[in-house]
């Protein structure tokens, strides 16, 4: 098991329970909120990330809803939620403002961040994600294949999501993982994990990214397979004046090419935050 920061079950009034890792940081350090990617969690999209970036940030890490140990709810997915969860933590963490880091999933989380909280904002770094998934007819087949699945798992006993989240992943992924990571993957509720996959599907902010006024870094993974370097793009040039980073390697590059990708995902925080301070004026 890799060396992890301490970490807590949090309870979020009205909303319910997540798991949150946390790093002080230095004096003084500015916070950063880590948001994962699909199918992952805090730990298994973070774990090569969390030493580096705790040298300069306050970093704090939550389980999105459904992944993992985070929230459990009977309501649908939705997106939106993740990020009104990620606002209502920091104020329980005492975080006024912060910098959103979203890796895929996460970066559509961290882009509602500033749309539904601009005020707690300072700045977006966006990694290995887009503002759309969705082009062609058969890539929106397969997401709302997704969302029939997900569907059917809210009816069928539970022997039967079990079963079927084993054939969809679990015993695809894990045969060479480490026992940690499995069990991480293991505690996923399988009916909210497919949901967010549909949502995935119809996100789209392609109409409101120009709007966005924060300082902006976007990572880019250019031989990635997943979220197409040509979509990550669109996304960095949605949005004006963003620095882009660019990391030669696949989607997962977080973990499997942490030596290269996680010095560029610093910088890219740093470059972040020294423009916030240069805006607001602050020496």
């Amino acid at each position: 098991m890799p060396p992890l920061p301490p970490g807590r079950r949090v309870h979020l009034p009205g909303r319910g329970t997540t798991f949150v890792r946390e790093i002080e940081g230095p004096p003084g350090a500015p916070a950063l909120m880590l948001f994962h990617g699909w199918t992952a969690t805090a730990d298994l999209n973070w774990f090569t990330s969390y030493e580096l970036l705790g040298r300069h940030f306050r970093v704090v890490a939550m389980d999105m809803r459904g992944h993992g140990r985070g929230i459990r709810s009977n309501k649908p997915f939705r997106l939106s939620d993740c990020a009104d969860d990620a606002a209502i933590l920091a104020d329980h963490l005492g975080i006024a403002t912060f910098i959103p880091v979203g890796y895929s999933m996460g970066g559509t989380i961290a882009q509602l961040m500033w749309k539904r909280h601009e005020q707690r904002v300072r700045g977006l770094v966006l990694a290995a994600t887009s503002g759309h998934f969705v082009s062609r007819r058969e890539e929106r087949a397969g997401f709302l294949a997704l969302q029939g699945i997900g569907a059917l798992a809210r009816v069928t006993p539970r022997a039967v999501r079990e079963w079927v989240s084993d054939r969809l992943y679990l015993s695809r992924k894990t045969m060479t993982w480490e026992p940690w990571a499995a069990q991480q993957l293991a505690d996923h509720d399988w009916r909210a994990v497919l949901e967010a996959g549909a949502a995935l599907g119809r996100y789209d902010s392609r109409e409101w990214l120009g709007d966005v006024d924060v300082p902006t870094a976007v990572v880019m993974t250019t031989q990635d397979q997943v979220v197409s370097p040509r979509r990550q793009r669109v996304l960095a040039e949605s949005i004006r004046a963003s620095h882009v980073l660019e990391v030669p390697a696949n989607h997962d590059a977080v973990f499997a090419r942490a030596d290269e990708f996680v010095p560029v995902l610093v910088e890219a925080c740093l470059r972040v935050h020294r423009d916030a301070l240069d805006r607001s004026g602050t020496p």
